[in-house]
C-alpha cells in the first residue's frame, strides 16, 4: 500500500453561502466513502508566503495549490480512481495525484 498525495489546484469560489454549505456536505461525504484509507484529510492553505532562494519574503501563493488530502491506495489507478469521484472537480478545479516517497533520515 503506497500513499498519495491529493492537490487541489485552481477551483471557483462558491458564490452563495447555501452553495458553499452544499458543497462541504459533498466533500464530506466524498471523505466518509473513503474510510480509513484516509491518512490526511482537508487540509486547506491560508496566509501563503513565498521564501525566495535569495531570501526575499513575499506574501501570496506563486501557485494555484490551496490544500491536499493524503489517502493510502494499493496503485497509482487506485489513486486516481478516488481523486475522479472528489466533488473539487465539480467547483472547476483539478487534482494532482502524487505517490509519497518514504525517506528515511
Amino acid at each position: 500500500m503506497g500513499q498519495y498525495i491529493i492537490s487541489y489546484l485552481g477551483g471557483n469560489q462558491p458564490s452563495t453561502p447555501e452553495e458553499g454549505k452544499q458543497h462541504f456536505a459533498k466533500y464530506k461525504e466524498w471523505l466518509s466513502s473513503l474510510g480509513d484509507s484516509v491518512v490526511s484529510p482537508a487540509n486547506p492553505f491560508k496566509n501563503t508566503t513565498v521564501v525566495s532562494s535569495d531570501g526575499t519574503v513575499t506574501t501570496g501563493s506563486q501557485t494555484t495549490m490551496s490544500g491536499y488530502t493524503i489517502i493510502t491506495a494499493e496503485s497509482m489507478d487506485k489513486a486516481l480512481e478516488v481523486a475522479r469521484a472528489c466533488p473539487f472537480l465539480d467547483i472547476g478545479g483539478s487534482l494532482e495525484v502524487s505517490e509519497l516517497v518514504q525517506m528515511s533520515v
